[in-house]
This record gives structure tokens, C-alpha cells and sequence, in this order.
């Protein structure tokens, strides 16, 4: 495939994803919304990041240049999805979150599995492959679901506290 298309492809899923975005935080609380992006971005970043760094992923094709991660994935479609994730699982057991980050793991490994053999958009290098992408997609849903829970739990203290 050409840069060109790959190209095409990054724009449309950044089209998708602000549209994606625009139409999740319309839901209330918006300040939840805002705060689980936030720290998605800042996990898959880092997470990105080092496995970038350490060989694992590279990203042969990107929007911006100057990054080596994709930014587009980790700063938007992931955030974003992880959203949806919240929104789904906010009366869900803990049985329900773990099959439901299970199942929302799925597509997204299987979407970077496609893009890896058939674009340059992304390339797994020594001996990663799409299950660990898999598992660290469900590891950090998981992770940002808690981390949110706790969040709460300590704004309600704090502002039963305060009145």
C-alpha cells in the first residue's frame, strides 16, 4: 500500500475519533469524561512510549513527524474508546468490567493486527505480537476504570467534608 493511502486512513480515523470524542462528552458528567481521556492518553503515552523506545512497536507512517509514538492512537482513539468503556461499565460488577474490557480489547488488537500485516501505519518488532497488545489494551482499561473509581470515591469524601 502507498503513503498516500496510509495517510488517508490516519485522517479518517482522526475524523472518526473527534467525532467519536464530540459525542461521548455530551453525556453527562462531563468532568468524568474529561479526566478518564486525560489519564488514558497519559498511560497509553507512556506505555507507547517505552515500547517504542525498547523496540517492541515502531510507527513507520504518522501524522506528526516529531513523534515516535502514534499519537493518534494513543491521544485519541484510545482515550476515546476508553470513554465508551467507562460509560458502559458504570453499573458493571467486577466480573462485568473484566469481560467487558475483554471484549472491548478485541477489535482494537485485531484492528492494529490488520494494520500491522497489510500498512507501514504500524510494525511489530522482536517478539511482540497482537496478543500482548491484546492484554496491555485490557490491562489499561482496566487499569484507568479503577484508577476513575478511586477518583470518585475521593471527590465525594472531599466534598461531603466540605459542607
Amino acid at each position: 500500500m502507498t503513503k498516500g493511502f496510509e495517510k488517508k486512513v490516519l485522517r479518517i480515523l482522526f475524523v472518526f475519533g473527534i467525532a467519536t470524542f464530540i459525542n461521548l462528552v455530551r453525556k453527562p458528567p462531563l468532568k468524568d469524561w474529561l479526566i478518564i481521556f486525560l489519564l488514558k492518553s497519559y498511560i497509553a503515552s507512556i506505555l507507547d512510549n517505552v515500547l517504542v523506545k525498547k523496540g517492541y512497536l515502531k510507527y513507520p507512517v504518522n501524522l506528526f513527524k516529531t513523534f515516535d509514538i502514534s499519537v493518534l492512537f494513543s491521544y485519541l482513539l484510545f482515550p476515546v474508546s476508553c470513554i465508551y468503556f467507562n460509560q458502559l461499565t458504570s453499573k458493571s460488577s467486577n466480573l462485568g468490567i473484566f469481560i467487558k474490557a475483554l471484549l472491548f480489547s478485541a477489535p482494537s488488537a485485531l484492528a492494529e493486527d490488520w494494520l500491522e500485516k497489510n500498512t507501514k501505519l504500524i510494525s511489530y518488532k522482536k517478539s511482540w505480537t497482537s496478543i500482548h497488545s491484546f492484554f496491555s489494551i485490557a490491562t489499561t482499561f482496566i487499569m484507568v476504570r479503577y484508577l476513575m473509581g478511586v477518583i470518585r470515591k475521593l471527590s465525594k469524601k472531599q466534598t461531603e467534608n466540605t459542607q
